[in-house]
C-alpha cells in the first residue's frame, strides 16, 4: 500500500463515518474559544467545559480579563491542570489583545503565537476554527494517531503537521484535524487502542504490523 493510497482510504472512511466533526469545547465567540483552548492543554475538554461557564460569566471579554487579578481568576480554574501558569497566561494574553490588537483575536499564526500561552497548536486551532485557515493543529492525539495509522513518521508536531498538510486538501484540513483528535480520544487511545472495533484497521499500519499481515 502506498502512502497516497493510505491517505485516500483513511480520508474516505472519515468522510463516510464522521461527516460532522467539530471541537468539543463549549464557546460562544472567538475569545471564549481562545481561552478554552489555552485551558485545554494537558486537560480534558470535559473538565474545561465544566470550568469555563463561571469564568466567562465574570471575565468573558478581553477587557474584563485584562483587569482581573491573579487572585480573582485562579480560584475559577484551580481544578484545571497547571492552574498557576494558565492563570498568569490568560491575564497576560488578554492584556496583549487589548494593547496590540484592540481586543480582537488576530487571524494569522505568528500574531496568535505572540500571545502569552499560545503555542503553534493553539494558534492553528484558532486559525482553523475561527478563520477557516487551511492548517492542521497537531496535539498529542493527532500526533499519536498519525503515527499509528501510518500517515506520518515526523519526529515533531510541526513535522507531522507538514506531512498531513502535504497530503490533505486545503478544504478538508479543518475537518481532518477533528477527525484525528476524536479518533484518538475515543478509539485509538494511548494505552489500549480499540483496533478490533476500528473501521480503519484495513489501512492502519499499527494494526497491520501487530497482526503480521506484512
Amino acid at each position: 500500500m502506498t502512502l497516497k493510497e493510505r491517505y485516500s482510504f483513511v480520508r474516505d472512511w472519515f468522510r463516510k463515518n464522521m461527516p460532522e466533526a467539530h471541537t468539543e469545547l463549549a464557546y460562544s465567540n472567538p475569545f471564549e474559544l481562545l481561552v478554552s483552548v489555552i485551558l485545554s492543554a494537558q486537560c480534558t475538554d470535559r473538565r474545561v467545559n465544566l470550568v469555563t461557564p463561571p469564568l466567562f460569566e465574570r471575565y468573558g471579554t478581553p477587557s474584563a480579563l485584562a483587569r482581573a487579578s491573579f487572585e480573582e481568576v485562579f480560584p475559577l480554574i484551580r481544578s484545571i491542570s497547571y492552574p498557576n501558569s494558565k492563570t498568569t497566561h490568560l491575564i497576560a494574553m488578554a492584556k496583549k489583545l487589548i494593547s496590540d490588537f484592540d481586543g480582537d483575536i488576530p487571524s494569522d499564526i505568528d500574531s496568535l503565537m505572540s500571545l502569552p500561552g499560545v503555542g503553534r497548536k493553539t494558534a492553528n486551532v484558532i486559525a482553523s476554527i475561527v478563520y477557516d485557515k487551511p492548517v492542521i493543529a497537531v496535539d498529542t492525539h493527532v500526533f499519536r494517531v498519525s503515527h499509528r495509522i501510518g500517515l506520518s513518521d515526523g519526529k515533531t508536531p510541526e513535522a507531522v503537521e507538514k506531512d498531513l498538510e502535504r497530503h490533505i486538501p486545503e478544504d478538508e484540513r479543518a475537518k481532518a484535524h477533528h477527525w484525528l483528535i476524536l479518533h484518538g480520544r475515543y478509539v485509538c487511545t494511548a494505552r489500549k487502542p480499540s483496533c478490533e472495533e476500528c473501521g480503519l484497521n484495513p489501512w492502519c499500519r499499527y494494526h497491520i504490523d501487530n497482526n503480521r499481515i506484512i
